[in-house]
């Protein structure tokens, strides 16, 4: 209506021949404002795109290096360990089950599950669930394929047991025994799809096939780009990447040629006309997608050269909304170089937060270490006085026996070789009982070899024999079949049964005229079981369970640390053995202590 006005004004303001040239110069104008109007639209869209392709891809990349870390993080616990290494044990899987579902829990991550090296899951944070993974093989996915055979791996996917997508994250488990593992982690990347769908962003991400897995526009998810080859289609099909998206069927979202993502006019997508840009990320070789429609770009020119027409206003208007819309790129780039600060500084933190932590679980290794010598220190201590009174005896008996043999020379009696040979006999038992004090006490680095355990079961015995004397005490051994030998610490196996030992008298010491203490070694086809039953007082159901759990103890007096058996516990662990209580109030006690035989030396003949 105003357009109208203006022409009849210019009508009675310009001679009639004039009109026809004016009318002609301000279609040209408007025609050249509008096309100008048009690009510049254009421009600025695609300018918008490339600026919100980095941040998208930041925020992806920051929501999956939260995660990162978490599988070799998880991995080093020995409950992990544990259960790679037996996973037909019940209580272990149980045990790595609960971590795994705490630590999943404690993470965000959507789920986290352990596979053996075949890629059968041992154990899973979802094993309370109907869609868990326990037992479910997953061997023929990419992630467990790179991760046995370079450590880690990454893939995206369809989980074929719960139907829900994800970003898997593995790392290899290795054990010194030769054992393997993979642990998983998979992420939850739908809260991102779900803010690009509450946005209303053409938002896409898309694998190295060009298959759109992730977008705020759900006609888009599960079709490819560009028609697949026969190959692409196989291969997905055998790592069933996308399970149940039926891509053979599916009509490409682009009919031109690759280029297109990436050209400054707009092409056609599921029916509109949009301007699509791309942003490469690795290193996954994905594809961030992102898509503006252009009809906003077409009502800006048809308003441009409307304006551009009627009055020179409009160009200041123009310049004015051109102005700020600079403003507005520019604080969007400021935003964009805050957060890549914000990224910059928290990558810092994360770094020296793994650093601290591993330096506290060296420290927390030392100290165990001295925790274990301690103790052994302590036991030492309590057998002191009863190792004087046992080496003053032979001492005594030796000074009276060479006295006779000295009187008995003289007479060339035949009884002085006899004494002399006692004398002799006495020595050397001081000698063994101090060699064995010097072994027991030594402190060691917990290095594991062949130990023969028949030996540390003697020199456990003779550590201990002479108190079982003094209190009176019937102490006996029994072994059933060959000797055998188990991998472990020689120091350490002699500890534990020398603590064993000490518990057992403990026991009997109330009744010591009829206590009795029997060590009996069995070995069997795979592993050697040693027993030490004595018929002392027994533990009481209550307290039965707690034995083994640092600082507790049910001995009366307050002079013990209840740090004993812990950390008993912990050596047998460290030699892949178990170490079980049997007991009831005044029946006694049977330990239990069972260890894998040693895997027998292969010789290798030299070519």
């Amino acid at each position: 209506m105003g357009g109208a006005k203006l022409i009849q004004a210019m009508t009675r303001i310009l001679k009639p021949r004039s009109l026809p040239l004016l009318l002609c110069l301000t279609a040209l104008m408007a025609m050249s404002g509008g096309m100008a109007a048009y690009r510049m639209t254009l421009s600025r869209i695609s300018t918008t795109l490339d600026q919100s392709l980095i941040l998208t891809r930041r925020s992806i990349e920051t929501e999956i290096d939260r995660f990162r870390y978490l599988p070799q993080v998880t991995a080093q616990d020995i409950r992990i360990r544990r259960a790679i290494a037996e996973p037909f044990d019940a209580d272990v899987v149980y045990t790595a089950n609960h971590y795994l579902e705490t630590v999943a829990g404690v993470s965000g991550a959507d789920q986290l599950y352990l596979l053996d090296r075949g890629g059968i899951t041992i154990a899973a944070s979802n094993w309370n669930t109907d869609s868990s993974f326990l037992g479910f093989d997953y061997s023929f996915r990419p992630y467990f394929l790179d991760a046995i055979t370079e450590g880690t791996g990454r893939f995206y996917a369809i989980g074929v047991t719960t139907g829900q997508p994800g970003y898997f994250l593995s790392s290899r488990v290795d054990l010194a025994g030769g054992q393997r593992g993979v642990l998983v982690v998979k992420i939850d990347l739908a809260p991102l799809q779900q803010a690009w769908r509450s946005a209303a962003v053409d938002t896409a991400i898309a694998d190295a096939d060009g298959i759109v897995f992730l977008s705020g526009q759900s006609s888009w998810l599960y079709r490819p780009l560009f028609a697949l080859g026969a190959g692409t289609l196989d291969h997905i099909a055998t790592t069933r990447r996308y399970e149940g998206a039926a891509l053979d069927t599916a009509a490409p979202l682009l009919g031109a040629e690759k280029s297109a993502l990436q050209s400054a006019q707009p092409i056609k997508v599921a029916g509109r006309s949009l301007l699509m840009r791309r942003l490469p990320m690795a290193p996954d070789d994905w594809q961030v997608i992102m898509a503006a429609s252009v009809a906003g770009a077409w009502r800006t020119a048809l308003a441009v050269a409307a304006i551009s027409a009627l009055t020179t206003i409009a160009a200041a208007l123009l310049v004015q909304t051109f102005l700020q819309r600079r403003r507005l790129v520019r604080m969007r780039l400021q935003q964009s170089r805050l957060l890549e600060k914000q990224v910059d500084r928290r990558t810092r933190e994360l770094a020296d937060e793994i650093e601290i932590r591993m330096t506290a679980e060296t420290d927390l290794r030392a100290a165990h270490e001295a925790l274990i010598h301690a103790e052994k220190m302590a036991a030492l201590g309590r057998m002191s006085t009863a190792i004087v009174h046992e080496i003053s005896q032979p001492l005594a008996a030796m000074e009276a026996t060479l006295a006779a043999a000295v009187i008995g020379a003289r007479k060339m009696d035949p009884a002085t070789t006899t004494r002399i040979e006692t004398a002799r006999g006495h020595i050397r038992r001081m000698l063994r009982t101090i060699k064995h004090l010097k072994s027991f006490g030594r402190k060691e680095n917990g290095a594991l070899s062949r130990v023969d355990l028949d030996l540390a079961v003697d020199n456990a015995l003779d550590l201990v024999r002479h108190r079982a004397d003094g209190m009176g005490v019937t102490l006996t051994l029994e072994r059933i079949g060959n000797a055998p030998a188990v991998t472990g610490s020689q120091v350490r196996l002699e500890q534990v049964l020398v603590n064993l030992l000490l518990n057992a008298l403990d026991a009997v010491a109330p009744n010591t005229s009829t206590g009795h203490v029997t060590v009996l070694r069995e070995t069997l086809r795979d592993a050697v079981i040693v027993q030490v039953k004595d018929n002392g007082v027994g533990i009481d159901a209550d307290s039965l369970p707690k034995i083994k759990e640092p600082f507790y103890s049910h001995k009366q007096g307050g002079d013990r640390l209840g740090l004993g058996l812990s950390i008993c516990q912990t050596i047998v662990e460290d030699a892949k053995g178990t170490l079980t209580f049997n007991s009831a109030p005044g029946n006694g006690t049977n330990a239990v202590l069972t260890l894998p035989l040693a895997i027998p030396k292969v010789k290798v003949d030299a070519a």
